[in-house]
């Protein structure tokens, strides 16, 4: 059966307020609600960084399905992006100087970028991870302050959107899936979404 049909009769919940991610999920041509998970985004000490975003995505996912458990044939997506320079995570920037100082940190270089998935269902949970490598050519501080006023990006990790004008202005090369910069590898979560109903 046609994954699309099959996912007809599920209750599926993404668990990510990100605009982007519910965006590409549209795109697969899934029906779903949103709800945004809180949780606490400590890690235990010693995971890898492609560990990490797992763990987090898992976490995300398991607190949406607990408060939607009496749901009928539920199914929760849960996403995380990380991204890595020189082996650092560089997480969401608190304000503008660090929203600046991680895009001049970004410049010139390639950097790592890591999104975790997982699904919950009531008989299986799942997580995998996908992973991208993006050069950024050498930015001006012209083209990071005009980039941080105009898209003020403190939601994003690394200071960026790729699908934004700095991507379109910045990225010299990516190798892998420029959906996964975005938060949702998309081919992963079909793959994903025949096996958790399968």
């Amino acid at each position: 059966m046609f994954l699309l049909s099959k996912l007809e009769k599920y209750n599926v919940i993404l668990a990510s307020k990100s605009p982007r991610r519910q965006e590409l999920l549209s795109q697969l041509g899934v029906r779903f609600t949103v709800c945004d998970s809180f949780i606490n985004e400590t890690v235990p000490q010693g995971l890898t960084h492609q560990e990490t975003a797992q763990y987090l995505a898992q976490q995300k996912a398991e607190e949406a399905y607990y408060m939607f458990k009496n749901k009928k044939n539920l199914l929760v997506i849960g996403g995380d992006t990380i991204v890595t320079l020189n082996d650092i995570i560089m997480g969401k920037p608190n304000n503008r100087k660090q929203a600046m100082d991680m895009l001049r940190n970004l410049s010139g270089e390639s950097h790592q970028v890591i999104s975790g998935v997982s699904m919950v269902t009531k008989n299986k949970t799942i997580t995998n991870y996908d992973e991208t490598t993006v050069l950024f050519e050498s930015l001006s501080d012209e083209d990071i302050l005009y980039y941080v006023d105009k898209y003020m990006p403190y939601d994003k990790a690394g200071a960026y959107g790729i699908q934004e004008w700095i991507g379109c202005r910045g990225v010299k090369s990516i190798e892998g899936s420029y959906f996964t910069v975005m938060g949702m590898p998309t081919n992963l979560i079909w793959s994903m979404l025949h096996e958790v109903t399968g």
